[in-house]
């Protein structure tokens, strides 16, 4: 369970103001976004207390806005 930033501010950042956008496209966008981190690091080796969930790394991108939800 996400608690930090908490899902509700998630959830605003993500859709419009009139229009929030869904915790099923939460999760996808987040979930998405985890994989992609995944990828991008399969050859790195954490150094030290490097070691942060790439869930929690997704979540945190969200919350700063650097990722939007585009609907098809």
């Amino acid at each position: 369970m996400i608690n930090n930033p908490p899902v509700d501010v998630l959830i605003k950042q993500l859709g419009a103001e009139d229009e929030p956008v869904s915790r099923y496209c939460l999760c996808v966008v987040a979930s998405k976004r985890a994989r992609q981190i995944i990828e991008q690091n399969a050859g790195h080796t954490p150094v030290g207390n490097e070691i942060i969930k790439e869930l929690a790394v997704a979540s945190k991108e969200i919350a700063d806005g650097k990722i939007k939800c585009v609907k098809d």
